[in-house]
Formats: structure tokens, C-alpha cells, sequence
């Protein structure tokens, strides 16, 4: 079975993220398909490279890009949601006329479209989050 994931909340705030991850963990270890994840909302803020946790915490980010690299997952951004919270890849900075940009590892930055493909190409889109 393919599975599409929206996170729409933030990393450290709530559950929503950690669960979305261990849910894509076990799916793939089960044997089905996680082929993207869509970040939704305040879910953006977990595709940010300058998340620095305490030490003794989970790094959630580079969980996400860990886990996307090892299994080819598709990790996408919403571009309104992201710029709202002033996440930007390099396209965008330059664009926006930022002098920085911050978007994560195995991150990248797209539109709802991705989204709506995501929801025709898998056979089930599972919510985390709002």
C-alpha cells in the first residue's frame, strides 16, 4: 500500500510530527510505500536546518532527513505556509531578496499541487496534525 503523510504542526509543540514519523517508520519496515510527505501549516517549521535541540532531545529534523535519504521519500515544504515563517531554499531567498536561506537536508519547497498529486497517487493520505 502507498501511504501520503501531511504534518501540519510544529515540531516541538506537538505530537503530530514525531507520530507522522514513527507512522512512515513502521509503514516502510511493514513493507509499504511512503513516497512524500507533505508539511502543511506550522508542520513547515520541521524543515528548517537551524533547529537546535538540546542535546538530550530528539533532533526532528534531521530524523525527517535521515529517514527521507535512506528511503528515497519525498520531504515537501508548503511555499506559502514556509514563507509566512520565513523558511526559504536558496530560490526563494534570492527571489524574496533574503541575503540566507534555511530549508533542511532532503527538504524542498513546492505548492499545493504536490499535495493534491500526492493524495491521487497514494491509496491512503494520513493527517498528522489540525
Amino acid at each position: 500500500m502507498k501511504f501520503g503523510v501531511v504534518v501540519s504542526e510544529g515540531p516541538y509543540t506537538h505530537e503530530a510530527s514525531d507520530t507522522a514519523y514513527n507512522f512512515v517508520k513502521a509503514a516502510i519496515e511493514a513493507g509499504h510505500e511512503v513516497p512524500r510527505v507533505f508539511f502543511y501549516h506550522d508542520g513547515v517549521n520541521v524543515g528548517t536546518r537551524l533547529t537546535v535541540p538540546p542535546q538530550d532531545d530528539r533532533n526532528i529534523q534531521e530524523n525527517w532527513s535521515a529517514i527521507a535519504k535512506e528511503h528515497g521519500i519525498d520531504l515537501v515544504v508548503c511555499i506559502a505556509a514556509a514563507q509566512r515563517r520565513g523558511i526559504l531554499d536558496e530560490n526563494e531567498a534570492k527571489r524574496q531578496g533574503k541575503d540566507a536561506d534555511n530549508i533542511a537536508e532532503g527538504f524542498r519547497i513546492s505548492g499545493l499541487g504536490q499535495l493534491i498529486e500526492m493524495g491521487i497517487q497514494t491509496d491512503r493520505l494520513m493527517m498528522f496534525g489540525d
